[in-house]
């Protein structure tokens, strides 16, 4: 793990950033590897409740109540309510006998199930005519859309993969200077230590020097 300072807009911050294609201490000590996994998983476990962070559930369609109801009907996996298919039927006064209330509202459907065809129609002959084409270019722009998208996903794959080699090549280059350099930093915590030792070693002779001086002073 190497660190370094890096200033900002915010001030003074520490950037990590790991060393895999060098380091290999988890390859060599396996008690290092099982706290690492020990610390992961703690990190993973799911914590009671949210984050103070995360922002509170937002309430969608809080001003359309229909939109709401067909949200929650979602949500529950609830089915679709059968369309009403009675306003697409001609059905004469059921009353006998009719009144004139009940002719005008069979009139009333009737007409509107005349402008509903009516409708129908104008949409099938424009279809006819236009359609075709409007398909062709949505089906045009759709490609172009999915190309570009191609290409990007292929740049941003091909950018992954120089990155990587571009950090695999420094580590590799570096690497062996790290090492020369942490041997070195053995050798001479080595050296110190032996000094340190022979630095007690001599006092305690000194100091058994000093008391036979004085034994034989006293003689």
């Amino acid at each position: 793990m190497s660190g370094g300072n890096v200033e900002t807009t915010q001030g003074p911050s520490m950037i990590f950033d790991s060393l895999p294609y060098y380091d290999n201490d988890l390859e060599r000590d396996p008690g290092l590897k099982d706290r690492a996994e020990r610390l992961i998983a703690r990190e993973l476990k799911p914590q009671q409740g949210l984050h103070p962070r995360v922002p509170p559930p937002i309430s969608l369609f809080t001003n359309n109540p229909l939109l709401q109801a067909e949200l929650a009907r979602i949500e529950s996996r609830k089915p679709l309510p059968q369309l009403d298919t009675s306003r697409y039927q001609l059905p004469g006064p059921t009353s006998s006998p009719a009144t004139e209330q009940d002719w005008q509202a069979a009139l009333n459907n009737a007409h509107a199930q005349l402008e509903h065809q009516r409708l129908r129609h104008t949409n099938l002959a424009l279809l006819q005519n236009y359609g075709s084409n409007v398909w062709r270019i949505h089906n045009y722009q759709m490609e172009a859309t999915a190309k570009y998208l191609d290409k990007t996903l292929e740049d941003l794959k091909q950018l992954t993969i120089e990155v990587n080699r571009d950090r695999k090549n420094f580590q590799t280059r570096v690497g062996t200077q790290l090492t020369t350099l942490e041997t070195r930093w053995t050798e001479l915590i080595s050296s110190v230590l032996q000094i340190e030792m022979a630095n007690v070693a001599l006092e305690a002779e000194i100091d058994r020097l000093g008391k036979r001086e004085v034994e034989l002073a006293s003689l």
